[in-house]
């Protein structure tokens, strides 16, 4: 069964960045990703999970590399540290 291991991380990136789930969700539309704020909060709490091409938009909305989207020690025990 598929798990959401990247919902915390957007959700503090998100955060950091000071943007809210709307907003998000509509750079995510300008992108042509048609999500609702109702599924990013479903993303964000690691409910509804995501594909590789979600992930793509998801990075390029937020301005960091997929890799970021991971958790820390996610990205240690591959050796895909961030500097």
């Amino acid at each position: 069964m598929p798990e959401n291991i990247v919902g915390a991380q957007v959700r503090r990136i998100r955060y950091q960045q000071g943007l809210t789930q709307e907003v998000l969700a509509a750079r995510l539309n300008r992108l042509g990703w048609d999500i609702s704020r109702g599924t990013l909060a479903k993303v964000e709490a690691g409910i509804r999970c995501l594909n590789e091409k979600e992930m793509w938009w998801l990075s390029c909305a937020l301005h960091i590399s997929v890799d970021e989207l991971y958790p820390e020690a996610w990205r240690k025990k591959r050796g895909k540290q961030t500097p």
